[in-house]
This record gives structure tokens, C-alpha cells and sequence, in this order.
């Protein structure tokens, strides 16, 4: 009986044998052409099953129920489960690293102008800001010539603007940005002074050369620095101070001797010069988290507000008794309203474009641009105009042009300083 059961189980294993050696050779190739089937899928597409569950064990082998335990070995399953594992791993760094490459690619590409040549952009606004500043300085001058009113055509200037404003906020291009009491009451100072320094401006431009005007503009550092340190009572550095002189000395020696020079030019831009000094300090007072469009918008309407009832009671009787007519008489009533149109909508887009030329660059930056137009300014006025200018006239324009870089490079430099080391102490 002994033996009978011995041979029956040698029978037994041997066919259990039978069987794990017919499972091996199952296994194996099926296991072998998924790792492949895997292999190949991910390197065509991201998704991937690197050995299907359902290839394997979904439908298990039927073995007799005295070989179930070789069967189903423990080691085998714990090997398969390895490889699946590890093909699984190796598949999806795979997979996972073409995709990042995928998606640099996608970035890359996915990227606008803007963000892939800043330089050439930032150049682009700089070129921008100065050529419509240089256009506007000529036609408004050429108006002059045909038509000396300049508080009417300050009023023309922003009313452009404005009308301009209200139809970019109709299609949404900017979206209207809410206002409220508390910013109209902090707006409201800024416009002012943008509303008087402006009209001081045209005056200026009507009355004597447009090269004279900004070289006497040249002064406003002067008066900022004046009112921060004895209205505001902020320290001004010495290095700052002695900058300022030879802009002082600069415009003396271009006064002297300007051939258009009158009291009523020359006052009205240090006028003008004044009026812009408390707008900027005003301007800090205002600051808000509006975008810099909308807020231009808004002090752009208060300051027409302000503007119109000078121009109306100054200029008003003159213009309805023969200022009109004689301008149409000179020029025609079309070419006199699209005068009047264009240098509107000049004097907005350039004001505009330098606004948002100061959001992109730095302080420093935009102060060298700033002393640069400036010098596009006179220079063209004088070559299209064909101003006569003195010797010392030319001298003294170039000593004051270059006291305000000099002032603009220091003042610029101590901003940034102050900048760096209130960062440092958020750190």
C-alpha cells in the first residue's frame, strides 16, 4: 500500500513537473511580447499598460487540484510582480520625460513676441513714445502759426483724448476700471495740476520757439527737488543740488540771448514747470492698484473739466468774432479740423505711450529716454522750423540738457538704492 501511494505520488509530481515546465513556456514568450508591446507604446504614445492584468491573469491555467500549490508559486508571482514593476517604472521615466520634453517644446513655442525679444519691444515703445512726441511738437507749433489760441487748443488736445478714452472703454479694450469718491477725491489734485501745467505749456509754445519752451522745461528737476525738500520736507543729497546747477546756468545762458525770447513764453513755462512738480508729488499721494491706462482716462476727463471754462472766458469772445474765421480763411475748414484732430490725438497717444514705457523699463531707464527725447525734441523743432539760434543759445541748451541727465542718472541710481535695501529688510 506504501508503495502503491510512492508511485502514485512520483506520478504526481512528475506530472506537476510536466505542468510547471508546459506554465514556464507559457509564461515566458506572453511575458516577453508584453514587456515589448509596453516598450513600443511608450515610445508612441504616453499612455501606455506596460503588462496587462488582463493578458495574464484573467484567465488562469486549470490544473488538477493536486498540483494547485507548485502552481501557484509564490515565487513566480513575487519575479512577475517585480518585472512589472520595474518595466513600469522604466516606461513611465520614459513617458515622463518626453512629455517635459513635449511641453518645453509647446512653451517654447507657445511663447509670445513680447516675452522672446523684450529688447526689441521696450526698443519699439521708446521709438514710439519719441516719434510721437516729436510729431505732435511740430503740428501743434505749425497750429500756432495759423491759429494763437492756446487755451482753446489745450481743450481740443484733451477733449480727443477723452472721446478717445470712452470709445476704447465701449469694446472693452481697456475695460473700464470703477471709480469711487475716495479716488476721484485723490485724482482730482492730480488733474488739476495736469490741467494747469498743460495750458501753461501751449502757452509757452504759442508765444516762442518750441526749442526755448523745453529748454526752459528743462527746470522742472529743479523745482521737484525745491518743493521735496522745503514742502516736503525731505533731505536732498549735495550730489543732487550741484547736478542742478548747470541746468540753472544752462537755461540762463540760453535766455539771454534766444532770439523769440518774451516774458509772457518764458513764464508760462516755469509755470508749467511748477504745476508739474506738485503733480508728481500729488501723483504719489494717489497711487493705487488701478492699471495706469484707466487712471490717465480718468485725469484726463477731470483736467477738460478744469480746462474748459478758462478757455471759455479768456478766449471765447476772441474766437467768435474772427478767430475761427480767420483760421478757416487761412487753411480751409478741413485741413483746420484735422489739424485740430490730429494733434489731439498725438498729444494722448504719445502721454500714453510714455506711461506705459515707465511700467517697463526701470527708473534709470526712463529717465535717460526722458532726457533724450527731449533732445529730439529741440533738434527737430529747430531743423523743421528753422529757428535761428545764437551761439550761446546752443551752448546753454547743451549745458542745461546735460545737468538733467546727470541729475536723472543720480536721482535714478538713489531709487534704486532705496529699493534694493527695502528689499533686503522684507527679506
Amino acid at each position: 500500500m506504501a508503495s502503491i501511494s510512492s508511485v502514485g505520488f512520483l506520478q504526481r509530481s512528475r506530472l506537476c513537473s510536466s505542468y510547471e515546465q508546459r506554465n514556464r513556456s507559457l509564461l515566458n514568450p506572453i511575458l516577453h511580447r508584453s514587456r515589448s508591446h509596453a516598450t513600443s507604446r511608450a515610445v508612441t504614445n504616453s499612455e501606455f499598460s506596460p503588462l496587462s492584468n488582463n493578458l495574464i491573469f484573467s484567465k488562469p491555467l486549470v490544473i488538477e487540484s493536486s498540483c494547485k500549490n507548485l502552481i501557484r508559486n509564490p515565487g513566480l508571482t513575487e519575479i512577475l510582480n517585480k518585472r512589472r514593476s520595474s518595466s513600469n517604472f522604466v516606461v513611465t521615466a520614459k513617458a515622463s520625460a518626453a512629455d517635459a520634453e513635449g511641453h518645453r517644446e509647446i512653451v517654447a513655442i507657445s511663447k509670445g513676441f513680447a516675452e522672446r525679444f523684450p529688447a526689441l519691444v521696450t526698443g519699439f515703445f521708446f521709438f514710439t513714445w519719441y516719434f510721437l512726441n516729436v510729431i505732435f511738437n511740430i503740428l501743434n507749433k505749425k497750429v500756432y502759426n495759423y491759429f494763437p489760441y492756446p487755451y482753446f487748443v489745450s481743450v481740443v488736445h484733451l477733449l480727443v483724448g477723452v472721446i478717445y478714452c470712452l470709445v476704447s472703454w465701449s469694446i472693452g479694450l481697456p475695460k473700464r476700471a470703477p471709480i469711487d469718491k475716495k479716488l476721484l477725491s485723490l485724482l482730482t489734485p492730480v488733474a488739476f495740476c495736469h490741467a494747469l501745467g498743460h495750458v501753461m505749456s501751449n502757452v509757452s509754445f504759442a508765444a516762442v520757439a518750441v526749442s526755448f519752451t523745453h529748454t526752459v522745461k528743462a527746470l522742472e528737476p529743479f523745482f521737484s527737488a525745491s518743493a521735496s525738500q522745503f514742502v516736503l520736507g525731505q533731505q536732498i543729497p549735495l550730489s543732487l543740488w550741484l547736478s542742478l546747477t548747470p541746468v540753472v546756468i544752462g537755461v540762463s545762458m540760453a535766455s539771454m540771448t534766444e532770439l523769440s525770447f518774451n516774458w509772457i513764453g518764458f513764464g508760462s513755462a516755469m509755470i508749467s514747470n511748477v504745476a508739474f512738480t506738485y503733480r508728481s508729488i500729488y501723483s504719489k499721494k494717489a497711487m493705487t492698484g488701478m492699471d495706469s491706462t484707466n487712471v490717465y482716462a480718468y485725469i484726463s476727463i477731470i483736467a477738460l473739466l478744469v480746462c474748459l471754462p478758462p478757455a471759455i472766458f479768456i478766449e471765447g469772445p476772441q474766437l467768435m468774432q474772427h478767430g475761427f474765421k480767420d483760421a478757416i480763411a487761412k487753411v480751409g475748414l478741413n485741413k483746420f479740423l484735422s489739424d485740430l484732430f490730429w494733434i489731439g490725438m498725438f498729444y494722448h497717444l504719445y502721454n500714453q505711450v510714455a506711461t506705459n514705457t515707465l511700467e517697463r523699463v526701470a527708473p534709470l531707464t526712463h529717465a535717460v529716454g526722458n532726457v533724450l527725447k527731449r533732445v529730439f525734441v529741440i533738434g527737430f523743432s529747430i531743423i523743421v522750423f528753422g529757428n535761428r539760434i545764437s551761439t550761446q543759445t546752443g551752448i546753454g541748451t547743451g549745458i542745461a540738457i546735460a545737468g538733467v541727465a546727470i541729475y536723472s542718472l543720480i536721482k535714478a541710481n538713489m531709487e534704486e538704492q532705496k529699493r534694493k535695501v527695502a528689499r533686503a529688510h522684507e527679506s
